[in-house]
C-alpha cells in the first residue's frame, strides 16, 4: 500500500540513486520512538564526547555552536522504504570532532548517544567519511523538534536510523555495542543498496 506522501514512478534519471524496494517522497516523514523532547530553554544543555579519545570533552550549546561548521547534501532512505534526494543540512563536521579529541587506536566504532538513552552505532570509517555532520540546520533552518532539534547525526549511506536525532554526546569504542533499534532486531550493517533491514537472528 502506498502512502500519500509516496512516489512510485521513479524517474529514469534518478533511478540509480534510489535502492531497491524504495519509493521516493517529496515530504520528510517523521519516525521515531517516544516522545519529542522539549528543548525550548537550551541554557542545561551540553555536548559530550569520551571513550577512547586522548581528549574527553564537554561543551555547551554556544561552544558547540562556536564549532567550525559545512554544509553537506544526501539522499537518504528509510527502513520504512522511502527515499528522499537532495536533503540540505548544515553543522559540524564529524571529521573535526575527531580531530579535537583524538580517537586512539583502539577506536573502532562511534556510537551516538541521543535522549531517552537511545544509542546507534557505527564503525568509525562510516563517521569518518565525507559529509558525515552533526547537523543543527536543515534546509536552512533550524531542524524541528520532530526531526531531531537542537542537533542530530547526519550518516551518509546506511539507512536513515542510524542518523539518531536528539543528539547529545558521541563515544569512541574499541567494541562495537548494537544501538537501540540493533537491539530491536533491525541490521547492524544498515546498507540500503543490499536491503539490510533486519537482522537474521
Amino acid at each position: 500500500m502506498a502512502f500519500p506522501w509516496q512516489r512510485r514512478d521513479i524517474p529514469p534519471e534518478l533511478a540509480e540513486r534510489v535502492p531497491p524496494g524504495q519509493v521516493l517522497t517529496d515530504k520528510f516523514p517523521v519516525l521515531h520512538f517516544g516522545r519529542v523532547p522539549d528543548y525550548s530553554d537550551l541554557s542545561a544543555w551540553d555536548f559530550r564526547v569520551w571513550g577512547e579519545v586522548e581528549h574527553p570533552f564537554t561543551l555547551r550549546w554556544a561552544e558547540f555552536r562556536a564549532l567550525p561548521t559545512a554544509e553537506e547534501t544526501h539522499d537518504i532512505h528509510c527502513v520504512t522504504r522511502w527515499s528522499k534526494l537532495d536533503t540540505r543540512w548544515e553543522g559540524v563536521p564529524f571529521t573535526h570532532l575527531a580531530e579535537v579529541a583524538g580517537p586512539t587506536a583502539q577506536a573502532r566504532f562511534v556510537i551516538f548517544h541521543a535522549e531517552g538513552g537511545f544509542t546507534s552505532n557505527v564503525p568509525i570509517a562510516t563517521a569518518m567519511q565525507p559529509g558525515c555532520l552533526l547537523a543543527w540546520n536543515y534546509d536552512g533552518e533550524p531542524i524541528s523538534p520532530e526531526h531531531g532539534y537542537p542537533m542530530r547525526a547526519i550518516v551518509p549511506g546506511p539507512y536513515f536510523w542510524k542518523s539518531a536525532k536528539w543528539l547529545r554526546g558521541v563515544e569512541f569504542s574499541a567494541e562495537d555495542h548494537l544501538g537501540f533499534w540493533e537491539r530491536n532486531g533491525y541490521h547492524n550493517k544498515a546498507d540500503p543498496w543490499k536491503e539490510q533491514r533486519y537482522s537474521a537472528g
